[in-house]
C-alpha cells in the first residue's frame, strides 16, 4: 500500500477513534460501526483511485471455494451476539440496560430488557442480603423496619412486591394501612436522575426522552407496574430535562 494512503488512513482511524471516545457511552457501539463503514468505504475507493480493485475480486475468487464451510457457522451468530450482549451487562460501570433506585435502606435496580428487579439491603437486620434470598417472614420483617425508619424504602419495598408478587403480599402484611412518621421521598439529584433512567450524565435529550417512555412502558400502573416507581420515572426526566 502506498505510504501516502496509509498514512490518510491511519489519521482518519485515530480521529474515529478519538471522537468514538467523546461520545456517550449509549452511543459508542452504533459509533464503532460507523467508523468500520467509513474505513471500508475508503479502502475500496483507494483500491478504485490506485487501479487495484481487482485485488478484491482476486481476493473473493480464492475465498469462494471455502464458503460452504463458513456458511454453516453463520448459525451460530445469534447465540454469540447473545453472549456479547450478556458480557456487555456484566461490565462494571455499563448502565445502559439498567436503572438503579437507592434509598437510605435498599437499592434497587431493574433491568430494561426483561423488566426483572433486583435489590440488596443497607442497612437493619437483614443488611447485605439480596431480596430474591429473603423469606415470606423477612420480607415482612424488613417492610416493617422500612415503615419505622424511612418512608422512601418503605414505597421502593413495596414496589418490588407488587412487581414479584402481585397483591397477594398484602394479605398478609400485619402493617397494611400503617401510616410511617417518615417524611415522603425528597427531590431527585441530577446524578439519581441519571441512574433511575439507567443514562450516562451528559445523555442527550433523545436519550432522555426515550429513556422514560422505555422505562414508563413497563413500569406504568396501567400495566402492572408501580405507582411509586413510575413517578419516579416521571420525576427523573424532569429534573433533567429542567
Amino acid at each position: 500500500m502506498n505510504p501516502f494512503g496509509l498514512i490518510i488512513l491511519s489519521a482518519v482511524a485515530l480521529a474515529g477513534i478519538m471522537w468514538i471516545q467523546s461520545r456517550p457511552p449509549q452511543l459508542r457501539e452504533r459509533a464503532k460501526w460507523q467508523l468500520v463503514i467509513i474505513l471500508c468505504a475508503l479502502f475500496l475507493l483507494y483500491l478504485s483511485v490506485t487501479g487495484r480493485l481487482h485485488w478484491l475480486g482476486a481476493v473473493l475468487a480464492v475465498l469462494l471455494p471455502f464458503s460452504r464451510r463458513l456458511i454453516p457457522l453463520l448459525r451460530y451468530l445469534p447465540f454469540l451476539q447473545q453472549l456479547y450482549k450478556q458480557r456487555q451487562q456484566q461490565q462494571p460501570g455499563s448502565s445502559n440496560n439498567r436503572s438503579r433506585v437507592q434509598s437510605a435502606i435498599l437499592e434497587m435496580s431493574l433491568e430494561h430488557d426483561t423488566g426483572a428487579m433486583h435489590g440488596t439491603v443497607l442497612q437493619g437486620p437483614l443488611s447485605g442480603k439480596t431480596l430474591g434470598s429473603l423469606s415470606e417472614t423477612q420480607f415482612i420483617e424488613l417492610l416493617q423496619y422500612c415503615r419505622e425508619h424511612d418512608q422512601e424504602s418503605t414505597q421502593l419495598l413495596e414496589a418490588y412486591l407488587d412487581k414479584r408478587f402481585g397483591d397477594s403480599w398484602r394479605q398478609d402484611d400485619p402493617g397494611a394501612g400503617k401510616d410511617s412518621h417518615t417524611n415522603q421521598a425528597g427531590p431527585l439529584s441530577e446524578a439519581e436522575a441519571y441512574d433511575i433512567l439507567g443514562l450516562e450524565p451528559g445523555a442527550s435529550e433523545s436519550d432522555i426522552i426515550n429513556a422514560h417512555r422505555r422505562l414508563i412502558q413497563k413500569l406504568h400502573p396501567d400495566r402492572g407496574g408501580s405507582n411509586y416507581l413510575a413517578a419516579r420515572i416521571n420525576e427523573a426526566k424532569d429534573r433533567l430535562l429542567g
